[in-house]
């Protein structure tokens, strides 16, 4: 009860939670560092169906503008997975998450005119290949970032074609380059298997700094995560996730080498570290080795790294897919490939 009487100290403009006769489990708490609370419930037969109704069961005084304010500030997860559409429909055993300030009030984002902010590059009934800008988040951070691309593809899809889209693989802000997402939760855990059994064929373009001593090379570590989110890695076999980044030099510059990277795990912030560690950052890395990172001729705000091949097997009919596309404008000066992106369709 301490969190409900903290929420209307607080005046809080989402009203209060339902009382303990509410006919599903219901978890509330306070997390005292974000001032948020956390509501949850299981869906059951009665509730299944349009999640916005179980979002209005859970925050009792909410209009529905406010709950597609809360969806599209990811403050509203499926499964633990972040909800696309206020028409997403829940099925019973499905767990649905509200995390929300009850003192902020929610307003409704102005309606998405189309596919902005990302390219398409293929798509189907199953699933969407689409190239990321670098200043995008592939998917909202705990600060509840309300502009990611897993939004404007969840937006999209849903007004094209009613479905929900899962997450498969990331990029982190500051890249950009290839993702596929599935369409729907079977196609989702198809694609995700195949990354998981290292399957993909995954190919980066970066501008790393200084002179590489090798054409070729192999970093195989396992990478550890600090307290402060950063990476690193150990040559322990009790810790952190396994890593291999393979990499082959394209060119060599004044001062910075151009590498095609290809990856058999996909950890997060694995090329960056890697490159890093071993005295060569990405350039414009501004976390790992920043000092080491700079470049005269690189002033972009992003990281010299772009996703430019994905290849997989389509998760139905097996039929392999290729996916190329040329770094943006900003690798000019290192690289004489011209922008753009080419697909190979089933």
């Amino acid at each position: 009860m301490r969190a409900k009487k903290r929420a209307g100290a607080a005046r809080s403009t989402l009203g209060r939670g339902r009382g303990p006769g509410t006919p599903v489990a219901q978890v509330e708490k306070e997390q005292a560092t974000l001032k948020e609370l956390a509501k949850e419930c299981l869906v059951t037969t009665e509730l299944a169906g349009r999640v916005d109704l179980v979002v209005r069961h859970l925050v009792s005084g909410v209009s529905r503008s406010q709950v597609r304010a809360l969806i599209g500030r990811g403050c509203v997860t499926v499964n633990e997975q972040p909800c696309g559409s206020d028409h997403e429909r829940v099925q019973p055993g499905d767990t649905v998450r509200v995390t929300y300030d009850p003192a902020q009030g929610y307003r409704e984002a102005p309606p998405s005119r189309g596919p902005t902010g990302f390219q398409i590059v293929y798509e189907d009934e199953h699933l969407i290949v689409v190239d990321k800008p670098a200043h995008l988040l592939t998917v909202p951070t705990d600060k509840r970032d309300p502009h990611t691309l897993v939004h404007l593809v969840r937006d999209y899809v849903f007004r094209n074609q009613r479905g929900r889209v899962e997450i498969v693989h990331r990029l982190d802000r500051g890249v950009s380059g290839l993702l596929v997402f599935g369409k729907d939760v079977d196609t989702g855990q198809r694609l995700q298997n195949q990354f998981a059994a290292r399957k993909p064929d995954r190919e980066y373009l970066a501008v790393v700094a200084g002179d590489l001593p090798q054409d070729t090379g192999t970093f195989d570590t396992r990478l550890v995560t600090a307290k402060n989110l950063t990476r690193h890695s150990s040559h322990r076999d009790d810790e952190g996730e396994p890593a291999v980044t393979h990499y082959t030099v394209e060119r060599r510059l004044n001062s910075a080498t151009v590498v095609r990277v290809r990856l058999d795990t996909g950890r997060r912030n694995q090329i960056r570290v890697h490159f890093a560690e071993a005295g060569h950052p990405v350039l414009g890395d501004p976390r790992y080795a920043p000092e080491l990172a700079r470049h005269p001729r690189w002033n972009a705000k992003r990281l010299a790294l772009h996703a430019t091949r994905l290849g997989f097997a389509h998760p139905f009919s097996g039929n392999p897919l290729r996916f190329e596309s040329a770094p943006p404008a900003e690798f000019a000066p290192f690289c004489r490939t011209r922008a753009g992106t080419t697909g190979a369709q089933p």
